[in-house]
């Protein structure tokens, strides 16, 4: 019997011995390997926090960074709003309900498909060689959401590589142009025949990209340094890097945005339409404006173009269409001087600049332009006059219109969003011995009332469909050109003498720098054309 006992003791620990052997040595192997790998990992990338690099009083001039651009440089890690941008801007309306009723379905099927979901509705259709919006919209709102103390750290940089899930065209000109990021890798979009098929490249491609920069040797990448978010991007991608800094959601959130005059380049033109940054509630809450914000531009419009100012004045305020004015203390002789055929030199913020300098003085004035739309000619409450660009023809007919009243010109020739004045023309200064600088600032919440690349004909229709629109006019001291420049004796430098005095005291009175930058400028920038509209076509 004993024998029997013993027997089965050593049959069962034999199975034993058996299974475990199969088992549990090869998962205590392969725990005892996935150690070792941890450990070979920490020596390869020495993970650390970012607080670490943010105090670290070592030089970095000597080292790449390659950092995760909405992982670690943008404090907000949703795309959605710079995706929404692009389907507003580039695919209209129809395209931005079209992003946001799927939303939801993004949110749920994980990044990277909700990312190509994203991609599919905004880019499918859209001519590449047309798509400005990487360009001209989203540099403002990417600016914007810039933490500042992941700048200060990566401007230490010797060289900067920004790594993006993004599709390039999207983030490129934003780093480059306005950041002086050294290279940037990025999701590349498909095209055919000229039009984007709505889909990316595969994640391949970036480390392609990625390896083909190391192996150049650009950002002397033997010393290269990553910064990277937690969740954001595939961490293979900073292999190649000897530490990698992580940066967590709830540093983010105390980070300080970056301030507008510590831009490396300032921003001073951008396009498009929306005033506001379209998270998901305020897209909501633009679209569900529109057609009450429509129907509120059609009141505002009729009233200013039908009723007298003492009566369609009260009627806009009522609807939310604010006027603050302000004018210098001038005696009964001046207040009668003034009425005798004058200039308003204002800088220019909209199509409305004259209307509402019409509404402050409660009378009718002519408005000189360079180029205007038909449509707004035809519109136009007051009367309007277009310049040739020819200086002694728009002489000759500035001189014949002063003689019969007042006159209101924007010697920017083309509008500013930001705080800054452009280059004045000095054709005004010739033909009037007074003339009254008017200091001119607009503010919205919802639309921008000006367009670089799209219809001319709609800015103001989109100004005055703002819930709450705001114009600010301020009369300034009166200039005298023969006064300021007595002591000049060359002509061609007078006149711009008094053009300079006349934008220099408007910038004192807004608060706005003075720039050497034109109309032409402008839209070589944002519309890649010299600005200058045919009087043929109804389009400015």
């Amino acid at each position: 019997m004993a024998k029997m006992v013993m027997m089965s003791t050593f049959f069962f620990k034999s199975i034993f011995i058996f299974w475990y052997r199969f088992f549990f040595r090869p998962l205590k192997n392969l725990q005892r390997s996935v150690s070792n790998m941890i450990t070979f990992a920490a020596h390869q990338f020495k993970y650390q926090g970012y607080d670490s690099l943010l105090h670290r009083n070592s030089n970095l001039n000597d080292h790449a960074l390659l950092f995760d651009v909405e992982g670690a440089l943008l404090k907000s890690s949703s795309v959605f709003p710079y995706f929404m941008l692009v389907a507003f801007e580039a695919g209209g309306l129809l395209r931005a309900i079209v992003l946001l009723l799927g939303y939801p379905f993004v949110c749920l099927v994980g990044d990277e498909m909700g990312l190509k979901i994203m991609v599919m509705v905004c880019f499918f259709g859209i001519k590449a060689e047309r798509f400005r919006v990487g360009r001209t919209v989203l540099p403002k709102y990417l600016l914007e959401d810039v933490g500042l103390e992941m700048y200060e750290v990566v401007k230490r940089g010797g060289k900067k590589v920004g790594l993006s899930k993004l599709p390039r065209v999207m983030v490129e000109s934003f780093l480059k142009e306005y950041l002086e990021i050294d290279f940037v890798v990025g999701r590349e979009l498909k095209v055919f025949n000229g039009f984007y098929v709505g889909l990316m490249e595969e994640t391949k491609t970036m480390h392609a990209n990625l390896e083909l920069l190391v192996r150049e040797g650009k950002g002397n990448c033997s010393h290269m340094i990553g910064i990277s978010g937690f969740h954001n991007l595939d961490h293979s991608f900073f292999s190649i890097c000897k530490e990698v800094y992580m940066v967590r959601e709830v540093e983010k959130k105390n980070w300080q945005n970056l301030a507008r005059d510590k831009y490396p380049k300032p921003l001073i033109f951008h396009d498009g339409r929306l005033a506001l940054k379209p998270t998901a509630l305020t897209t909501l809450a633009m679209l569900m404006w529109l057609p009450c914000g429509f129907i509120i531009a059609l009141i505002r419009a009729t009233s200013a173009l039908s009723l007298p100012y003492n009566i369609s004045t009260p009627i806009l305020t009522f609807t939310g269409h604010h006027l603050t004015t302000s004018r210098p203390k001038t005696t009964e002789k001046e207040e009668k001087l003034l009425k005798k055929g004058h200039i308003y030199a204002c800088n220019h913020r909209t199509l409305l600049d004259p209307l509402a300098l019409s509404f402050m003085l409660n009378r009718d004035l002519v408005a000189v332009t360079y180029s205007l739309s038909r449509m707004s000619e035809i519109l136009a409450p007051i009367k309007t006059v277009r310049l040739t660009r020819n200086r002694d023809e728009d002489a000759k007919t500035m001189k014949r219109l002063l003689k019969q009243g007042d006159l209101v010109v924007c010697p920017e020739g083309t509008t500013c969003r930001e705080p800054y004045l452009l280059r004045f023309s000095p054709l005004f200064s010739e033909v009037c011995d007074e003339m009254v600088p008017v200091a001119i600032d607009c503010h919205v919440t919802m639309f921008h009332g000006t367009t670089a690349g799209g219809l001319k004909c709609l800015d103001p229709l989109f100004f005055l469909m703002n819930p709450t629109p705001h114009y600010s006019v301020q009369l300034l001291e009166k200039v005298s050109p023969s006064i300021t420049t007595s002591n000049v004796i060359n002509e061609d430098f007078a006149r711009f003498e008094v053009a300079n005095r006349v934008q220099t005291q408007i910038g004192k009175a807004l608060g706005f720098e003075c720039t050497q930058l034109n109309r032409k400028d402008k839209y070589l920038i944002l519309a890649g054309n010299e600005g200058i509209v045919s009087t043929t076509k109804a389009g400015n």
